[in-house]
């Protein structure tokens, strides 16, 4: 795969996900940090590249452009054990895929930005983010009560696609202590990655 050019913000993890698969698949890239807060992706240039105004965003060689970033990461990592060759698995990485967009950052990630990055008080945060992302990880504590993973027993996008958010969810208030199958597969995806613990501290890992 030819060089390309990502561009994002390092506080994102929509955006981080891209860049954690192009370093997995030896893709080279040029990274160009936005900030989304000061109105980087809102500039004539950067419109011009994606008129919906987000990152991630992807600009290859030859001046394709791809946005989203679970279709970065799809790109990024065709032909690899990432997207499994079974019709079906590889249908249930993208369910779970789609559901982390529609049912789980909407609720973390705004949480989080709110807290974290916009310094909203607490007691002007919609008390439905947490309802709603709470919901989300409870369905996850489901599903991994009895595998290591979302699809079987394999890494997937699926987990890149939700441990971006997940692994810094205590940045928008949510106690994963009440979650253990999550936390504990946070840190297996972690390891997956290559990545520093994003929190986890004084636990016993499995």
């Amino acid at each position: 795969m030819s060089n390309i050019t990502l561009y994002g913000s390092s506080t994102s993890g929509n955006c981080l996900k891209t860049r954690w698969i192009a370093d997995l698949m030896g893709v080279a890239y040029d990274w160009r940090e936005m900030d989304v807060f000061a109105g980087d992706t809102r500039t004539e240039d950067f419109l011009a590249l994606n008129p919906a105004g987000q990152v991630p965003c992807m600009v290859r060689e030859d001046g394709r452009i791809l946005a989203q970033s679970n279709a970065i990461m799809l790109y990024l990592a065709e032909g690899s054990a990432l997207v499994p060759d079974d019709a079906f698995d590889r249908a249930k990485m993208m369910e779970w895929m789609f559901w982390e967009q529609y049912s789980h950052e909407p609720a973390i990630a705004v949480r989080r930005a709110q807290l974290k990055f916009m310094n909203v008080p607490e007691a002007e945060i919609d008390p439905m983010l947490m309802q709603k992302g709470r919901r989300a990880l409870g369905v996850m504590e489901l599903r991994l009560m009895a595998r290591d993973f979302i699809v079987g027993e394999h890494f997937t996008l699926a987990d890149v696609a939700l441990v971006a958010y997940t692994r810094v969810a205590h940045e928008g208030g949510f106690d994963l202590a009440d979650f253990p199958a999550v936390r504990s597969w946070v840190h297996r995806v972690e390891r997956e990655l290559g990545l520093e613990p994003a929190e986890y501290e004084n636990i016993e890992l499995a």
